[in-house]
C-alpha cells in the first residue's frame, strides 16, 4: 500500500455547544455567520470557552483528508504551521494519536483555529475563524526530506493563494516522482487564482477533486463537460455533485458514482472525507469506480454528525462497508 503526505492550513476545530446565544451577542457574531477575527479577539474567546465542555480536533481541509487516510490504515503525514502554544500542542497530539506523522513548524503568531458555536433552538452553527500562524507558512519552510519516502502528495486549494508555497511544494513532489492531488477548496479561491491554478494543474497535478461550483469556475462548464475538460489536463478528474453523487474520469474511463443514503445534519468535511476514501482506494490500486464508491461512502458518514470527528464505532462500520465494496468489485 502506498503512503501519503498532506500540506495545508493547520487549524484546530473547536466545537462548543451553547445553552443560549449570549456569547454570540457579547462578541457580535451574527447567528449562522462565519466571521474572521483578529488575534486579540480569538484569544479572548478561546480563554472564555476553553474550560467549558468543548471538542477540539485537528482541522483544515488537507488535515481532515489525512486524518481519514490514517484511520483507514494508510501511512500518513501532514505539514503545517502552528503557534508555540496550547492549541498547537493539541493539534500535534490529536494527529499523533491517530498515527499521523506531524511535521509542524512554529510561527510567531498563535495557532489558527475555527471556533464553532452550536446554539438553540435549531442547532445553528456560527463560526469565528482566526488563521494565525498558518498564514506564515512559506516556501522557505519546505525541505525535500519532509516528502521523501511518501508516494502521494495532497494539497488543499486554500493554500493556492500563496503561489510561491504551492509552486515549491509541487516542484518537490514532481522531482520525487510523487502522485500529486489537489482539492480545489471553493469556487471563490478558483476564481481569484484562475490563471495560476490552471498553470499548476496542467503542469504538476495528477488528481483533481472539485465540487460542482468549483469545476464550473475552473472550466466555465457544467459538471460532465467540466469533468471532460479536467480529465484532459490531469490523470484523474473527480467532480462531486452533492446528493446526486459524483463523476470520475481518467482517459477514456468514465464513471457515474451513486451517492450513499445519509441523514445529513452537517456538510462540514464531506469533500475532505470523499478525498480520503478515494485516495485510500487509489493507494491500494483499486479500480477508479471502486475508489469513487469508497469516497462516497466515507463522505456519507461524516455528514451525519456535527463536525468532522467520527467515533471509533463509525469508523469500524466504514471499514466493514469498504471491505464489502471491495469484495463485490
Amino acid at each position: 500500500m502506498k503512503s501519503i503526505i498532506g500540506i495545508g492550513n493547520a487549524l484546530t476545530d473547536i466545537l462548543a455547544v451553547m445553552e443560549d446565544d449570549s456569547i454570540l451577542k457579547k462578541y457580535r457574531l451574527p447567528v449562522g455567520s462565519m466571521s474572521w477575527v483578529d488575534a486579540e479577539m480569538a484569544s479572548t474567546i478561546w480563554n472564555e470557552i476553553k474550560d467549558r465542555k468543548i471538542q477540539t480536533m485537528p482541522g483544515g481541509s488537507a488535515a481532515n483528508t489525512i486524518t481519514g487516510c490514517a484511520v483507514l490504515g494508510l501511512e500518513s503525514a501532514f505539514i503545517g504551521k502552528v503557534g508555540d502554544d496550547e492549541l498547537g500542542l493539541k493539534f500535534k497530539e490529536g494527529q499523533e494519536r491517530i498515527g499521523i506523522s506531524s511535521i509542524l513548524l512554529h510561527g510567531t503568531q498563535s495557532s489558527g483555529r475555527s471556533m464553532v458555536f452550536i446554539t438553540p433552538p435549531n442547532a445553528e452553527r456560527t463560526f469565528a475563524n482566526f488563521m494565525g500562524a498558518t498564514l506564515e507558512q512559506g516556501p522557505e519552510d519546505l525541505k525535500e526530506d519532509f516528502f521523501d519516502g511518501y508516494d502521494i502528495l495532497h494539497l488543499e486549494g486554500y493554500l493556492v493563494q500563496n503561489h510561491d508555497l504551492v509552486r515549491r511544494t509541487m516542484e518537490i513532489g514532481k522531482k520525487l516522482g510523487m502522485t500529486i492531488s489537489i482539492d480545489l477548496a471553493s469556487y471563490n479561491v478558483v476564481e481569484s487564482n484562475y490563471d495560476f491554478l490552471h498553470e499548476i494543474v496542467e503542469n504538476y497535478v495528477d488528481i483533481v477533486f472539485a465540487n460542482e461550483s468549483e469545476s464550473k469556475s475552473f472550466t466555465r462548464k457544467t459538471p460532465e463537460d467540466a469533468l471532460d475538460e479536467l480529465a484532459r489536463v490531469c490523470k484523474i478528474a473527480v467532480v462531486k455533485i452533492g446528493a446526486q453523487g459524483s463523476f470520475v474520469k481518467s482517459g477514456n474511463e468514465k464513471y457515474r458514482i451513486a451517492p450513499f443514503q445519509a441523514k445529513a445534519v452537517d456538510a462540514t468535511g464531506a469533500g475532505d472525507m470523499f478525498a480520503a476514501g478515494f485516495l485510500y482506494g487509489y493507494s491500494r490500486g483499486l479500480p477508479l469506480d471502486v475508489c469513487g464508491k469508497i469516497g462516497s461512502l466515507v463522505s456519507s458518514k461524516v455528514v451525519e454528525i456535527i463536525g468532522t470527528k467520527m467515533d471509533d464505532q463509525t469508523w469500524e462500520e466504514i471499514k466493514n462497508n469498504i471491505a464489502e465494496i471491495i469484495d463485490k468489485a
